[in-house]
């Protein structure tokens, strides 16, 4: 049984450069953050140290989780906590609230200032920010950047709306300090920052970076087991009642390996392009699904396609081609 994720060596590679490249290693804060993107934080941290002066991660639990990071290259941690982090001066610390600030006791490092975004997650308003920043100046310490993080761009959600929600923020924030924005395509945060070259810009990318196009990676899973099943027969932990003839299909992949329903309900599961109903909701390594008589059934060993978010899976192997 396993969940495996292949990748086209080269085209990703590409991918990942040309990106990096459209945005400058300076600018570019690399995210590796959660299951570092389904390829896993240690295998992109050496590759983000190569393209970015900065990576991110998503807390200050996956900062002691890192391996070595290269001399020089600043760590972000993007969730900000009300507790002490303990962390090395490399760590650049989030904070978004006054209760944020106890999480800098005993920190040397440089701190980021979240500003609340149209999203609404936590963030320091407009009124907040100076307060902030002058309780990190009081505990001797440097704010490196403010960070914005934009909702997704969509029909309803623009460039000019990303950009525009940006720029309002100008204002409020010190003169040329430093600003860090998510969620702008290369070309829009290079007009962004030219059009405002006072100030220190970043842009922190994680999926666009590392995705890219969805044609460089597929992830599948084994086939364990199959066998015919008939109408009125029950199987599964539920014994779900069989409505047709056909067959079971037992997939080697299941929710620890992240690898559920899809939101709407449907099965994550394809053959030959057709999605494989599921019997039930997949179990913890394995998941159940029937395949209607005169369909195409996969044999024993065979893979089957799986459609989930690679941010959300834990695949068992990385196979680079």
């Amino acid at each position: 049984m396993t969940l495996r994720l292949t990748v086209d060596r080269d085209r990703w590679s590409a991918h990942v450069a040309s990106y990096a490249a459209a945005i400058g290693s300076a600018r570019l804060v690399a995210v590796v953050k959660g299951n570092g993107y389904g390829f896993g934080i240690d295998t992109l941290v050496p590759i983000a140290a190569q393209v970015s002066a900065a990576l991110a991660v998503g807390t200050a639990h996956e900062a002691h989780r890192l391996g070595p990071v290269p001399d020089g290259v600043e760590v972000h941690v993007l969730t900000p906590s009300c507790q002490p982090l303990d962390v090395g001066p490399h760590v650049v610390l989030t904070i978004g609230h006054a209760d944020h600030l106890p999480s800098l006791d005993g920190h040397t490092g440089a701190v980021s200032i979240k500003l609340r975004s149209s999203m609404r997650r936590y963030g320091a308003t407009p009124e907040e920010v100076p307060r902030l920043v002058d309780a990190v100046h009081a505990r001797g310490l440097e704010v490196c950047d403010h960070v914005l993080h934009l909702p997704l761009r969509s029909t309803s959600r623009t460039d000019d709306d990303q950009v525009a929600e940006i720029e309002s923020w100008l204002a409020v924030l010190p003169a040329h300090a430093p600003v860090s924005v998510s969620h702008l395509t290369p070309s829009t945060f290079d007009a962004l920052a030219h059009r405002h070259d006072d100030r220190r810009w970043r842009l922190r990318a994680g999926t666009a970076l590392w995705h890219g196009d969805k044609s460089f990676v597929r992830l599948d899973a084994d086939v364990v087991d199959v066998h015919p099943i008939a109408a009125g027969e029950r199987a599964g932990y539920r014994l779900v009642p069989i409505d047709a003839p056909g067959h079971l299909i037992v997939v080697g992949a299941g929710s620890s390996q992240g690898v559920v329903p899809l939101a709407d309900g449907r099965s994550p599961f394809h053959f030959r392009r057709t999605r494989l109903e599921l019997l039930e909701p997949p179990h913890m390594h394995s998941a159940m699904c029937v395949v209607p008589a005169g369909a195409a059934v996969p044999a024993r060993g065979e893979v089957v396609d799986v459609q989930r978010p690679l941010t959300t899976v834990q695949p068992d192997e990385v196979v680079w081609r």
